[in-house]
């Protein structure tokens, strides 16, 4: 059966729609895997070696062992947001005679085949090897090596349980902040306790009973939540729910433009991808902490620049880049209606000026890294509103790749709606900000520069109805095949 379930994916994989249309996407996935690949692989080969030039006073395997609790926490966080939890199609086998238990058993056995869960092989099997070769207990170190890979697969387990319950996400959260807060303010080393555990592996092999008890008890709660609701009935029944109203009528006071900025508010607050991309801009106003806290980017002014535009600049690119995709599942009812393109793409102008003004207000607390930082992050801003905004509409009429709305996938790794072109449109958006800044700053002094990036966006606000006038003409010169286009199915 295992064999037949195989043969049905790779029969999906192969003739959908989208496969063909996704095959730059994919190749450019496999490089970031290969990427990533090799700098674990030189990690793990090097880490032994390197700790005992460091430290030679220090047990490489105790090192690694106390340190692998940030690994994991790492481990947790990156998966939340970009491990893409696998799926199955159930309708068609949920009526032929085929065990609901074996279907379940390879849906959660798919979720163990992930870059995610390979990728610390690369660094724990090298340096494993290179522990044996230099004179380390066998028997210790396979233990150590096993114990690693059942907490992996239970961090991959774990993952999948926050996905389906907000209970488990919460409380998981509020252990991971607690723990981070107790380490950081120095009221208890967690990882110390959890680095003697993990280095306890190696000491008694017999310890690796608990890492797989622990695999084996969230393998079982995972199987039981999701035969919980695998029922013909719930598959095809549609769920009634009731939907939540708000008050939105002072935004008739932009006229035309109020139906489509009332229309973005709801689309945001009711469906379940740009809700996570929501998140993801806001997580983007604490960009600026990796560089403004690091003292060799003061050397770097230009890349200050960018971190600046970057800080409120969030929403812009990550939901910037899918207009008009947003649109795209009644896009043939908006373009029948009897009203201007102009208006419509001035409304989606108006959407990302004001969440970069929101965004630039939440920004305040940057007054702590003084005031020339806070006046780059305003030129930032005026910039992100006055010229990133048309560049990122001037993108947009190429891109006439559909968005489900409801689609449940990770912000950050589902490339639904993505366009080789926009990697490209994206260029401009992040050399400009360096390059107007950096050019009057190198000739004249920094302050300069903070003038010349802010200028640069005013004039963009000046000039906001003829850059509009422009990118209608292209939205209307592609208009009926960005129509063709969205009415594909993937």
């Amino acid at each position: 059966m295992i064999k037949h379930f195989l043969s049905f994916e790779w029969k999906q994989f192969v003739r959908a729609s989208y496969f063909k249309k996704g095959l730059f996407v994919k190749i450019i996935l496999a490089l970031v895997v290969l990427y990533f690949s090799a700098i674990a692989l030189g990690l793990g080969l090097g880490a032994f070696y390197i700790i005992k030039k460091a430290m030679p006073e220090s047990d490489p395997l105790v090192v690694v062992s106390n340190y692998l609790m940030y690994w994991f926490l790492f481990d947790i966080v990156f998966r939340f947001f970009m491990q893409q939890l696998p799926v199955i199609n159930v309708k068609p086998l949920m009526v032929l005679p085929v065990s609901r238990n074996q279907i379940i058993h390879f849906l959660l056995g798919k979720t163990i085949i992930s870059f995610f869960n390979a990728l610390p092989l690369f660094m724990f099997i090298p340096f494993s090897v290179i522990l044996i070769l230099n004179g380390y207990n066998v028997l210790g170190v396979l233990s150590w090596l096993t114990g690693l890979i059942f907490i992996t697969l239970s961090i991959n387990f774990t993952n999948f349980l926050i996905n389906k319950s907000n209970t488990v996400f919460y409380v998981v959260l509020t252990v991971l902040v607690g723990g981070i807060g107790l380490e950081y303010f120095h009221v208890f080393k967690i990882s110390q306790p959890l680095g003697a555990a993990i280095y306890g592996l190696y000491k008694f092999p017999l310890a690796v009973i608990l890492p797989l008890v622990l695999l084996l008890v969230l393998y079982v709660v995972n199987f039981k939540q999701v035969r919980s609701g695998f029922y013909l009935d719930d598959v095809v029944s549609k769920k009634i729910k009731e939907v939540e109203t708000s008050d939105l009528s002072w935004l008739d006071r932009f006229g035309t433009m109020g139906p489509f900025l009332k229309n973005d508010i709801k689309l945001i607050w009711r469906n379940a991808r740009p809700k996570q991309v929501l998140m993801v801009s806001f997580m983007f106003l604490f960009y600026g902490v990796i560089f403004f806290t690091n003292e060799k980017y003061e050397q770097m002014p230009a890349i200050l620049a960018f971190a600046a535009m970057f800080v409120t600049g969030g929403f812009l690119i990550s939901f910037g880049q899918l207009i008009p995709s947003w649109d795209s599942e009644y896009y043939k009812l908006l373009m029948s209606q009897n009203i201007k393109y102009k208006t419509y793409l001035e409304s989606k102008w108006y959407l990302l000026a004001v969440v970069v003004v929101i965004s630039f207000i939440l920004s305040t607390p940057y007054l702590y890294f003084g005031w020339k930082t806070y006046g780059m992050i305003a030129a930032g801003a005026l910039f992100n509103i006055g010229l990133n905004s048309f560049i990122t509409l001037f993108g947009g009429a190429l891109n006439r790749t559909p968005v489900e709305l409801n689609v449940k996938a990770k912000a950050f790794s589902n490339m639904q709606g993505f366009n080789p072109t926009q990697m490209l449109i994206a260029i401009p958006k992040l050399v400009l900000p360096m390059l107007f800044f950096y050019v009057p700053y190198k000739l004249i002094n920094f302050e300069a520069g903070i003038i010349a990036l802010g200028l640069s966006g005013i004039l963009g606000i000046v000039f906001k109805s003829f850059f509009l006038n422009q990118i209608e003409k292209i939205y209307q010169k592609g208009k009926y095949n960005t129509i063709k286009a969205y009415a594909q199915k993937h």
